[in-house]
Parts: structure tokens; sequence; C-alpha cells
């Protein structure tokens, strides 16, 4: 078995294009969706993150800024400048680029920025609703993997779903979508016992661990769904995810490739996020 590739940056290309047909009807009425970004420091793979975003905001006709500030600000500094950019009407999505320096509470920043421009999907209100079904914002990548999981036309209903990875970011919220949309959802972590028994259960096996390949194709159930959220650069100079693509792409039915998968949904879901920011605001979407 050869698994089929799941083209994420093709999905995120049609999404992109909806989102400015969007934006355009929105501009037709005098609105403009806003999307600030704030990069604390130079942390190089953070920056190419924010240029993305920013570029993707552009191509789609949103309104961007990137507020960048010196690694060394002082934690009441860059709350301020959250404070100020809730309290700005042209910006409905505020999104702090993540990690922040050592010296900042990042939980504390987040929970700073006002709930109903958190488009990351991060502020503890929101992920309150997430668990309760009723989300107000769905954290980005595990939206991008939904849209991923539906467009490859997987039945979740009944189905078993292996989260591998417990984060606040993509785990947590990953098993709480795919709970949603009726699966039978295992979350595991790095204290988890014989993870191999746990991944071969799997019809979708969705990997967010931040080590490269930890996941080979003897612990994938054949014909499974893999989505590999990782990316990892070797000492060779390539880029891997979580999963060993090529002994696992010979198991699964189908699989999300590095780069090209995950990566670019979660910027297109960002975009949607923030549209539909735009779009309360104004009163437009419940």
């Amino acid at each position: 078995m050869t698994a089929r590739i799941i083209d994420g940056k093709a999905l995120s290309n049609t999404i992109k294009e909806d989102v400015a047909q969007r934006v355009t009807a929105l501009k037709e009425k005098g609105l403009t969706p806003g999307l600030a970004v704030v990069l604390v420091g130079e942390d190089p793979a953070s920056s190419v993150y924010v240029r993305n975003k920013a570029a993707a905001c552009e191509k789609a006709g949103l309104h961007s800024e990137v507020i960048r500030l010196k690694a060394d600000i002082t934690e009441t500094a860059l709350l301020d400048v959250v404070l100020d950019l809730n309290a700005n009407p042209r910006i409905h999505g505020i999104l702090v680029q993540l990690p922040l320096p050592a010296h900042l509470d990042a939980a504390k920043v987040i929970e700073t920025i006002a709930a109903e421009k958190d488009v990351d999907g991060f502020h503890i209100s929101n992920a309150g609703l997430l668990m309760t079904g009723q989300p107000l914002f769905r954290p980005c990548t595990p939206y991008g993997i939904m849209k991923l999981l539906e467009s490859q036309d997987v039945a979740l209903r009944g189905a078993e779903a292996v989260v591998v990875g417990a984060s606040n970011i993509v785990g947590k919220p990953m098993a709480m979508l795919l709970l949603a949309a009726g699966a039978t959802v295992t979350i595991c972590n790095s204290k988890t016992r014989d993870l191999p028994a746990q991944t071969r259960r799997a019809d979708v096996l969705v990997v967010a661990t931040g080590r490269p390949e930890m996941i080979t194709g003897d612990m994938v159930k054949p014909g499974a769904v893999v989505i590999d959220v990782g990316i990892n650069r070797l000492p060779d100079g390539r880029l891997t995810g979580d999963v060993e693509f090529a002994s696992a792409s010979q198991v699964a039915s189908a699989i999300t490739p590095v780069p090209g998968g995950v990566g670019p949904m979660t910027i297109a879901m960002l975009l949607v996020n923030t549209l539909e920011a735009a779009e309360r605001s104004a009163g437009l979407r419940v």
C-alpha cells in the first residue's frame, strides 16, 4: 500500500481564495478585517512565521500590522501594547507569536488579549468554549487538520483517533474537535506506556510532539490516516516531521507531507478566524 498524499498547500489556497472573496464583500460594506501580529525578539523561525502570516493577509486583502518589539521588553510594556490593540477598532484579530522570551509570562500575555480578538484560540475563555463544543475560535492548527480530514471524506464518527502530544496549542484542542466530530479519542503524552500499542489502534493518527520521525511505519495501523503536525530541521538541513514518512506512507491510506501538509493550513485558518472576528464585530455573525 502506498498512501495518498494529503495536499495541505492546495487546500489552503482554496480556502484563501474564499477568504479573499469574503473580504472583498466586507470591504464593499466599509469594513476591512485587520490582524495584528506581535513579535518579541528576533527568533529566526518566529520571524519567518510572522512574515508568512503578513504576506498571506496582504494577498487576501486583509489589513495587517506587525509590531516588532525588543527581546528585553518588560512584561508591563508588552501588556500595554496588547491593551492598545484591544482598543484599536481597525484590529479584529491579535496574535502574539510564541515562544516568548523566558522573562515574559506567556499565559498572562494571552489572557490579556480580548477574547473576541483571540484568533489563535488560546485565551482561557475560548478554550473553555471549545471544551463545551461551542467554540468562538478554533485554534488554527487543529482547525486546519479538521479541514484536511473533511477534504478527504474521512469518516470520524465512531473512528478510533489517537493524538500523540498533549499541548494546549495542538494536542488538547485537537482531541476536543475530534471528540465533537464523534470519534473515540485517546491522547498520548511522554509518559504513555507502550506508545506503539496505542498508535496501532488509530484509524486517525495525529502526531504533534516536536520529536523528529518518532512515529515509524510499524507503529501505524494499516489503512490509517496519518496527520503529521511536526516540522523539524535535521543536522543535514533537511526538513522532516514527527512521522517517518518513508515507512509510514507504505502502511497508511493517506498521509500529510512535511512540508506542505499541516503548515499551510494553519495560516489559512488564521485568516478565516480573523475574517470571522471582523464579521462578528459588525454584527454579521453570531
